[in-house]
């Protein structure tokens, strides 16, 4: 019988960490709870700060997945915005940047990431921003009004829902990708294809392979110079060029690293009294049959409630096929599974519409679903992706066919 620890201790307070936290509960834990995070506010979920957020169509306080009180009485104590700078593993002891020193039986790693920074000149500026937390957004947004010059630097996920959300806030859009097609290092070439067409629809300058080589102004932000010699008008820049996993402690604690931190299928570390769980974590997928780390929602929230389960002794392996969604505009955006390494891909429905699906497929097995604004596709076809099935791509393709059933 595995012992259940007196305290536990969770360093992160964000979605994985929160959700861990309620899970502790919902899972009949009664000992401590000792939830802290870098940030003031409570956990809460970081998607609507790209979209909603930014247009005004509400304000953060909807993202918390509770309230302080809400957490007192749920008995989780909460240390807010005051990082852990010290886990030593040894002593079961956390130190935090106020000074204040924790002990815990077992610890939760829900670290995150941290933004990669621009390194060119003029990266400084007054007007360089980057989207992660609560108050990026809302700098951002004080900026986002018609006519103001952003150029938005990446074509990943977060670049294009930032550029969205500009553009339909009446802003004049650019966005730069160093890569030959935007969001085609995620979804492949013809995917990323037609989702740029939209933006350019909608209004957006996409430059691709183009980067920035420089940012000019005096204390703020006046033009960017990119690596293509193009100088272009701005007030604001906004960096989306991926996250750093925040793997500082586990370094510190002597934890197995390796494009984040290293955990089984229950979410333990190198070491049995400290677990791990969200973006943080290099993790091994059955369903898929490979390690992966990702940086999506459903991954953090379940992955945290998973290493919960399992730090109270209920052994329940984590394996979910990955699911990811994104708002641009009138598009849903829906992917389940991964697309890398696939020889086949099918196509239901017309890329130069605004509505498709793609499915992905290695040796006739259905690997990932991509959908746009056809989220039940992704729905029916989630289950092959789990079970490793071999499916008809006649049928995939064959719009009057059940997706439920074309498992060959």
């Amino acid at each position: 019988m595995v012992a259940v620890p007196k305290t536990i201790a969770i360093v992160g307070a964000n979605l994985a960490g929160g959700r861990a936290a309620q899970a502790l509960r919902a899972n009949g834990y009664e000992g401590g709870i000792r939830l802290i995070g870098a940030e003031a506010h409570p956990p809460y979920e970081r998607p609507m700060l790209s979209k909603e957020v930014l247009l005004r169509q509400c304000e953060p306080e909807r993202s918390f997945l509770m309230s302080e009180a809400g957490w007192g009485e749920l008995g989780v104590d909460l240390h807010l915005g005051s990082p852990v700078t010290s886990l030593r593993a040894a002593d079961a002891e956390l130190e935090l940047a106020s000074g204040v020193r924790l002990s815990a039986d077992k610890v939760l790693l829900t670290t995150g990431g941290r933004v990669r920074k621009l390194e060119v000149p003029g990266a400084h500026l007054d007007g360089v921003a980057y989207l992660r937390t609560i108050e990026d957004s809302l700098r951002i947004r004080e900026q986002l009004r018609p006519g103001v010059g952003v150029v938005v630097i990446g074509g990943g996920f977060i670049g294009a829902e930032v550029a969205a959300s500009a553009r339909l806030a009446g802003c004049e859009v650019t966005l730069l990708e160093n890569g030959p097609t935007p969001l085609a290092r995620i979804l492949g070439a013809e995917i990323g294809a037609a989702l740029t067409r939209v933006h350019r629809e909608e209004g957006v300058i996409v430059l691709t392979e183009t980067s920035v080589a420089s940012i000019e102004g005096g204390s703020e932000v006046t033009h960017v110079i990119t690596t293509t010699g193009q100088r272009i008008d701005a007030a604001l820049v906004v960096v989306g060029i991926g996250i750093i996993p925040a793997v500082e402690l586990a370094e510190q604690a002597g934890l197995a690293v390796d494009n984040g931190v290293v955990v089984d299928e229950y979410c333990r570390t190198s070491n049995p009294a400290i677990f791990a769980a969200g973006d943080v974590t290099n993790h091994p997928n059955e369903l898929l049959g490979e390690r992966v780390r990702l940086e999506q929602w459903q991954n953090a929230q379940n992955q945290g409630a998973a290493a919960a389960r399992a730090m109270v002794g209920k052994k329940e392996p984590f394996r979910e096929v990955p699911w990811f969604w994104s708002d641009q505009y009138d598009l849903s955006v829906q992917m389940a599974g991964l697309p890398g390494g696939c020889d086949n891909v099918v196509y239901r429905g017309d890329l130069e519409s605004r509505s498709f699906s793609a499915f992905f497929l290695r040796d006739g097995v259905l690997r990932a679903a991509v959908a746009v604004n056809r989220p039940r596709d992704v729905k029916r076809t989630t289950p092959h992706i789990a079970a490793g099935a071999k499916v008809d791509a006649a049928q995939l393709r064959d719009e009057s066919s059940d997706l439920r059933a074309v498992a060959a």
